[in-house]
């Protein structure tokens, strides 16, 4: 949903000015629960992790910027489905830098998943815009950012100190665009409140630190699979919302996309249940 208030936000105010507001009220939002979990853990952050949760800051604000501007010129289920594309950028480059190899159920999951998100979007890739060709670069900034956050998260165990810092910095860097190259109108403002609170509070201040929970218990590529449903329901609400329409073929690619994700789910578990099943009868044997 928050694909919708992101581009409904624009016609009132511009992206970065968005952007920055939207993680400034997600950091209010995320700040007290992180400074609970601070004065609760025995594990201080270390100067490494610091850096690695400022680090990701940086990373989602390009990738929010690119994906906010590219929603000028793009429809909402083009960015969902674009954006998606990190499903296959996420375990390409965890080999490339990091040496991490993906349980082999991942690749054929990734291409199933992008095939469904390929559908969903209409199967229509011939007239990319300039907003399209953004959201494939966010696309990029997320595959990084999915990758950071389960290194750093796994690292430091402070998935609320993550957030609250990494929103702290989009909304900083967002905020200081903005100033430079955005008027600041306090009735423009007014007029995306709505957009506003719902981007900050749930897409952000949730979502996100859902995100960062949930990532310390799985694999980076596998919450790629995971995270790319988004593209399903930014073309459900743009449909429900702004009268975007799926097809029949959609429909198809939504069945895709919901295989790929029990695949990397269930086929990893079934080996490992086989694997014990197999240890305990050669240790009985």
């Amino acid at each position: 949903m928050g694909f919708v208030a992101q581009s409904s936000a624009m016609k009132a105010i511009g992206p970065f000015l968005f952007i920055g507001l939207r993680f400034a009220l997600a950091t209010v939002v995320v700040l007290p629960f992180a400074l609970r979990e601070a004065r609760s853990t025995e594990r201080p952050l270390d100067k490494q992790g610091l850096n690695g949760l400022l680090w990701i800051g940086v990373i989602l604000f390009l990738g929010m910027a690119s994906q906010q501007t590219g929603l000028l010129t793009t429809t909402v289920t083009n960015s969902g489905f674009l954006t998606g594309l990190y499903v296959v950028f996420t375990p390409i480059i965890a080999v490339l830098f990091l040496r991490e190899m993906p349980h082999g159920i991942v690749w054929p999951g990734a291409l199933l998943s992008l095939t469904g998100i390929f559908l969903l979007s209409g199967g229509d890739l011939l007239t990319l815009s300039k907003g399209d060709l953004l959201t494939i670069l966010c696309a990029v900034f997320w595959a990084i950012q999915v990758i950071l956050i389960g290194k750093f998260g796994k690292r430091t165990g402070r998935p609320l100190a993550l957030s609250a810092i990494q929103f702290a910095v989009c909304a900083v860097l967002a905020l200081a665009v903005a100033l430079v190259f955005e008027p600041f109108d306090w009735v423009a403002i007014r007029l995306a409140t709505n957009e506003i609170l719902f981007a900050g509070i749930f897409s952000s201040g949730v979502a996100f630190t859902l995100q960062a929970i949930a990532q310390r218990h799985t694999t980076s590529p596998q919450a790629a699979i995971f995270l790319s449903s988004e593209a399903f329901f930014a073309a459900l609400f743009g449909a429900l919302i702004l009268s975007e329409r799926i097809g029949l073929v959609g429909y198809l690619g939504c069945a895709l996309m919901l295989s790929a994700m029990l695949l990397v789910e269930i086929v990893p578990e079934l080996r490992k249940n086989k694997s014990r099943a197999q240890a305990e009868r050669d240790r009985k044997s």
